[in-house]
């Protein structure tokens, strides 16, 4: 072979890797885009996702809650509907009692929180809780007086002074079983110019002057600011309620009842209720 045959044959060879190679980079390029491609898709869907996650939210959250918890819960409810845009809460505030057998009876509600667990327990035995109730706050009576305290009620025991008007709950709801086991525990015998159906009830009755004094919750008397003056008292202790809640079995709106209790048992939940005047669970 001559050579310059030998050098055509060595410039072709070197043609023919040269092209090998750039096929090569060519196929991991186009490799490698896809490779970005994909995963740019998968980051976009799983950015979709979240978002959507996020948004999915949406129609009325319907809460059945005790009285008691009117404040705290309103205050909530407004944090709720902004963090969730599309979302409303409804309330219906009133004796757990009350609430517990509505709900029984067909009301449709999404969410019970309860001032008792035998309140709950009306609920749970009749099979409309979905899941198991959860404690998340605990309650604790006081005595509410007028303004200034004019009588000089100074103990549970001064309640039972003839010449004073004294409003409880009924005994069916949380607030009048409590003060009725306190008064067991303390031996005193108490007759009130009224049982009312629920701790508001009880408070608006002094507000409005028509009693001298109620045994309420203390978040009731945190509540009402300078209409009325408080007065704690050592039996209260031996009745101190826990405060359940739970979605509900016939929910309309399953993920919104979720939310909102999940807003109520967290941190900046825990937060606004016990501000109230709440106790941990």
């Amino acid at each position: 072979m001559t050579r310059t045959a030998r050098r055509t044959r060595r410039t072709r060879r070197t043609l023919q890797v040269a092209g090998a190679g750039a096929a090569a980079l060519l196929a991991l390029s186009a490799c490698s885009s896809s490779d970005d491609d994909a995963s740019d898709s998968s980051s976009a869907k799983s950015d979709t996702s979240a978002s959507s996650s996020a948004d999915k939210l949406s129609g009325t959250v319907t809460v059945f809650a005790a009285a008691s918890l009117k404040e705290s819960f309103t205050t909530l409810g407004e944090q709720f509907e902004k963090e969730h845009p599309g979302t409303k809460v409804t309330f219906s505030f009133g004796g757990s009692d009350s609430l517990a057998a509505s709900i029984t009876g067909g009301a449709p509600a999404d969410v019970f929180a309860s001032a008792s667990p035998k309140t709950m327990k009306i609920v749970t035995d009749a099979g409309d809780a979905s899941g198991t109730p959860a404690t998340f706050v605990r309650n604790e009576l006081e005595i509410a007086t007028l303004p200034g305290n004019p009588d000089k009620i100074a103990s549970l025991k001064d309640l039972t002074k003839s010449d004073l008007k004294v409003v409880l709950c009924d005994k069916e709801v949380p607030c009048g079983a409590a003060a009725e086991k306190a008064l067991d525990a303390s031996k005193l015998k108490l007759t009130p110019v009224s049982y009312e159906q629920d701790v508001k009830a009880a408070l608006t009755k002094v507000e409005l002057k028509e009693a001298d004094a109620a045994v309420v919750y203390k978040t009731d008397v945190h509540a009402a600011g300078d209409k009325v003056e408080g007065v704690e008292f050592p039996e209260s202790d031996d009745a101190i309620n826990d405060y359940p809640i739970v979605p509900l079995k016939d929910a309309q709106n399953t993920a919104g009842a979720e939310a909102f209790i999940a807003l109520v048992q967290s941190a900046e939940g825990q937060k606004v209720l016990t501000e109230a005047g709440f106790l941990k669970p």
